[in-house]
């Protein structure tokens, strides 16, 4: 029997016989074309990318009235610089301007000032990582706006986010590992998801999408998401993971996979793995955890900065520092303890 066509993947003939493949969430929303050969493993990525990415509506229509924030917020939605952005990224940003077009949309967009920017800094004072995160999407926001000659100034120049110094993502620890492989033994998707993040060391993004037409051989090779394409990480196939991805379930398109064999958009596996953990008592950890304490692991077995930038995809060399500099203190203190003996 032939095999069922993934959901939301149409095809066109045109009358001269050429088939064109496009995704389409539903009828009226924009197509987004896949341009690779059906059936390979180019095609099934651009798929996955698609279904990730692709509008459930049309482009709005500029209905609201000229020169107020929601007016410039719609505009630069449809811009270039908009579109260069990842899916995820996209979504986050619509989400922090949704509060503030109901708080300040009908507002000239041009007599926003720098008190407005540090109010709205302010209001999220005792969350930092959305104080940031606002931050960064007003002063792009406000930066297109200045290229585009719609406002005259950034009014976000020289406001800065005050953070407290803390550990950040706490490491798992051995006894976290144990505890959650015994409340999800191989054979659950819950297995699947901590064994793909921890022999593979990949961010929530590209573990959400790595899958059998990354692997080669024995290697998997991966585009970095943050990198957005620019930098790829190649890593062997470790036998623990073999046996995970053995015993499944995995889909076609990723290892990691909802009940339908599609894959999970990475918020939402975010969201699944933090149950996962809350459900085998594995509290205040995340996936992010894990790859802190496979950075540590590497670097305290010997691994350099620049093997660490390897496995891990960073592009600074200052990130895998922070690794080698804490297993190198932690070596050296070991072997100066007799020193103090003596």
């Amino acid at each position: 029997m032939p095999r069922p066509r993934p959901p939301h993947l149409h095809r066109l003939t045109s009358r001269h016989g050429k088939i064109t493949w496009y995704v389409q969430l539903r009828r009226g929303a924009p197509r987004i074309r896949i341009r690779a050969e059906y059936g390979t493993t180019a095609f099934n990525e651009a798929y996955a990318a698609a279904i990730r990415t692709a509008p459930t509506r049309p482009v709005p229509k500029i209905r609201t009235a000229a020169g107020t924030v929601e007016w410039a917020w719609i505009s630069y939605k449809q811009s270039s610089a908009w579109k260069a952005l990842s899916g995820a990224t996209q979504r986050q940003r619509d989400n922090i301007m949704k509060h503030v077009i109901e708080a300040a949309g009908s507002e000239q967009v041009k007599n926003i000032g720098p008190s407005d920017i540090s109010d709205g800094v302010e209001h999220r004072a005792d969350t930092p990582s959305q104080a940031k995160n606002f931050l960064q999407t007003m002063s792009q926001f406000f930066g297109w706006l200045v290229d585009s000659k719609k406002v005259p100034y950034n009014p976000t120049v020289g406001i800065k986010v005050k953070r407290k110094k803390t550990q950040g993502f706490l490491p798992w620890t051995y006894e976290d590992v144990l505890a959650y492989e015994k409340r999800w033994p191989l054979g659950t998707r819950e297995r699947v998801m901590l064994d793909v993040y921890m022999y593979t060391g990949l961010r929530r993004g590209d573990a959400a999408r790595v899958g059998p037409g990354h692997v080669n051989g024995n290697t998997i090779s991966l585009a970095t998401e943050k990198s957005q394409g620019q930098t790829a990480v190649h890593l062997p196939m470790l036998d623990a993971l073999k046996r995970t991805l053995e015993a499944g379930p995995t889909g076609k398109l990723s290892f990691i996979c909802k009940e339908d064999g599609l894959p999970y958009v990475k918020e939402s596996l975010g969201n699944m793995f933090k149950d996962a953990c809350v459900a085998a008592g594995v509290k205040d950890k995340s996936a992010h955890g894990l790859r802190k304490a496979a950075a540590t692991r590497a670097a305290e077995n010997g691994a350099t900065a620049h093997e660490l930038m390897a496995i891990f995809g960073w592009i600074d060399i200052k990130e895998a520092e922070i690794y080698t500099r804490a297993a190198d203190r932690k070596r050296l203190a070991a072997q100066a303890m007799s020193k103090l003996e003596a």
